[in-house]
C-alpha cells in the first residue's frame, strides 16, 4: 500500500442551494437528486484521496427521513473512512437549512464506496488511511463491520432470479444515455444512474398505491459495469415486498450497444417508498399478496434483506423496514 502524499485530501464538501429544478412530485427534491448530490461528493472525496479517476462501486443503506426544500442551503459533505487495496469506503452527510440563517439539519448519511481505477480501466492502489482521532477510529471500525454484511446483502441479491413468471406491479423505462449525463472520463454518471432508478421506483410504486410516492431508503446500490454515453438503457422496477406503508421495489439497470441488442446488467438496487398526504404524513397503502412461485420467493428474499441489515451495528430500523405480518 502507498504511504500517504502530500496535500491528500481525506475530505470534500460541496455547497450549494437547492434549485427549483430539483423539485419532484412531492414537492420537496428527489431521493433521485439527493443520490446524485451523494455520488459526486463522494467522487470529489475520491479523486482528492486517490488522486486517480475513480468510479462508483457500491452505495449503502441511505435512509430519506427529512426532506430538502428548494431554495434550501444544501451542504454534502464525504469523508474518508476506511481503504482497501483499491478502494475507498467514504462516509457522506446531506445536510441542509434556510439560507436566511437557521442552522442546517442532517437529512441523509450513507457509505459510498469509490475504487481508483487506472488509464486501463483496471483498479489501482490508493494510499492508506490512518484513523487519527477517536471519531475517526470508530467509523472506521463500523466501515469493518459492516464488510461482511454488505457480503451477505450482495450474494443474496446476486442469487434471486427475476422473471416473467413474477406476477408483481412492475415498471420498465427505456430510453438512450445522452451526451449529458456523461461524468468525467467519459461514462454515465453513476448519480444520474441512482436518479433513474429513483424514477423508476416512484412510477412502479405510484401505479401499485394510486399515489404519489417518495423513496424513503436506498440500499444495496451494487455497480457492477460502466454505462457508455449512447447505450440503450433499461430500468426495471418490481414491486417484491408491502409492509403496512412501504413498498419494497427492486429496481435492475440493464445496458448496451443500440446496434447489437445484447442488454448487460449495469446496477442494482433495493428501493423502500411510501405514499404521503397533503401533510407529509406516509399513509397506508394496499397489501400485495404473493400469487407465484417467484412472487413467494422475492417476498421471502426481501424478508431475509430486512433481517441482515438488522445486523448492522447501531442500525435502527425504520417503521418502514419492519416486517409486517406474515404472508406464506
Amino acid at each position: 500500500m502507498p504511504d500517504t502524499p502530500a496535500g491528500t485530501r481525506h475530505a470534500a464538501t460541496l455547497r450549494f442551494l437547492a434549485a427549483p429544478m430539483d423539485v419532484g412530485y412531492s414537492g420537496t427534491v428527489d431521493a433521485g437528486t439527493v443520490l446524485e448530490w451523494v455520488d459526486k461528493a463522494a467522487y470529489a472525496c475520491a479523486v482528492g484521496w486517490s488522486k486517480s479517476y475513480c468510479v462508483t462501486a457500491y452505495v449503502g443503506n441511505i435512509h430519506f427521513a427529512d426532506p430538502v426544500l428548494v431554495g434550501d442551503m444544501v451542504e454534502v459533505e464525504a469523508v474518508i473512512v476506511y481503504t482497501g487495496r483499491s478502494s475507498m469506503h467514504i462516509l457522506t452527510t446531506v445536510s441542509s437549512g434556510d439560507p436566511k440563517g437557521s442552522s442546517a439539519t442532517m437529512r441523509s448519511q450513507c457509505l459510498v464506496i469509490f475504487v481508483a481505477v487506472g488509464a486501463d480501466g483496471k483498479s489501482i492502489p490508493v494510499p492508506h488511511w490512518q484513523p487519527v482521532t477517536g471519531w475517526e477510529k470508530e467509523q472506521e471500525q463500523l466501515a469493518v463491520a459492516r464488510l461482511a454484511i454488505r457480503a451477505d446483502i450482495e450474494k443474496a441479491m446476486a442469487d434471486q432470479v427475476y422473471s416473467d413468471a413474477g406476477t408483481a406491479q412492475r415498471t420498465v423505462l427505456r430510453f438512450l444515455a445522452a451526451p449529458t449525463d456523461v461524468n468525467w472520463g467519459g461514462k454515465v454518471h453513476g448519480g444520474i444512474v441512482m436518479k433513474w432508478m429513483d424514477e423508476a421506483a416512484y412510477v412502479c410504486s405510484s401505479r401499485w398505491c394510486a399515489r404519489h410516492t417518495v423513496a424513503v431508503f436506498s440500499g444495496g446500490i451494487r455497480f457492477y459495469r460502466p454505462l457508455l454515453i449512447g447505450d440503450v438503457v433499461e430500468v426495471e422496477a418490481r414491486l417484491i415486498y408491502t409492509g403496512n406503508k412501504g413498498m419494497h421495489v427492486s429496481v435492475h439497470v440493464r445496458s448496451g450497444d443500440p446496434r447489437t441488442g445484447e442488454m448487460h446488467l449495469t446496477t442494482h438496487a433495493l428501493t423502500v417508498m411510501v405514499a404521503r398526504d397533503e401533510t407529509g404524513t406516509s399513509v397506508p397503502i394496499p397489501r400485495w399478496e404473493p400469487v407465484s412461485d417467484e412472487d413467494r420467493r422475492l417476498y421471502r428474499h426481501a424478508r431475509e434483506i430486512i433481517d441482515i441489515r438488522s445486523r448492522i451495528p447501531g442500525n435502527l430500523l425504520p417503521t418502514h423496514l419492519r416486517q409486517a405480518g406474515s404472508t406464506a
